[in-house]
């Protein structure tokens, strides 16, 4: 289970202080039910991904988790450039606590993402669809109770992303999501409930066919 509690977030542009991105958002998203987070663009859906994540902070409020929840999978970042695929995968990791069978995760990460010889190249080397391909075999390579997804699916080329969608498959069949996508089909198929963000708002329903029918009608307003 995940709070949101009191939500704000605004980013700072070159003339100041934006507007509120998110302004005083209250969620409680319970264990155990895929979730799919629709809005317009601009809405702050990838933001609210961010900070659920713990990888961005609130100007106001908190986020508590309450089970083990991943970064954004499928977030643009989160690479250092100057390191090797290789020592970007030792990082992540050591940084959840896989010391022991560290030998088996990086083996694991390098045969998921088809890397090669690149795998001990510098990050700043590889091209878009191979940074996609690493960090989607990241995220599959440790289990979480809740994955973050922006996206995930749509990496690399048809081949991979045909193999990267049916390991999303299985691992959707473990493990709860809050994902975004733009993709109706893809949110009917992995999700139950939806959150429609909206004008720094963010409205639950039970079911995700009534968060896209609230979504869609918004955008003939």
């Amino acid at each position: 289970m995940i709070d949101v509690i009191d939500l704000h977030k605004r980013y700072r542009t070159d003339h100041g202080l934006g507007r509120w991105v998110l302004k005083g958002i209250n969620l409680r998203i319970p264990a155990n039910q895929s979730v799919g987070l629709v809005g317009r663009n601009g809405a702050g859906k990838s933001t609210l991904l961010r900070l659920i994540g713990g990888i961005d902070v609130p100007d106001k409020g908190r986020v508590i988790r309450h089970s083990r929840t991943s970064w954004p999978l499928g977030l643009a970042g989160g690479l250092q450039g100057s390191l090797t695929g290789r020592q970007n995968a030792k990082f992540v990791c050591r940084l959840h606590g896989h010391e022991k069978d560290m030998a088996e995760k990086l083996e694991f990460i390098n045969d998921f993402a088809e890397l090669g010889e690149a795998y001990d190249e510098p990050i700043k080397t590889y091209s878009s669809g191979m940074q996609a391909r690493l960090k989607f075999a990241m995220s599959m390579a440790f289990e979480f109770d809740i994955y973050l997804v922006d996206e995930l699916t749509a990496v690399g080329d048809a081949a991979f992303s045909k193999k990267a969608r049916a390991a999303f498959k299985r691992l959707a069949g473990r493990s709860s999501l809050i994902m975004v996508s733009h993709s109706e089909g893809t949110l009917k198929e992995f999700c139950e409930a939806g959150i429609w963000l909206h004008d720094g708002q963010a409205h639950w329903f039970d079911d995700i066919n009534d968060t896209l029918a609230n979504y869609k009608q918004s955008l003939s307003l």
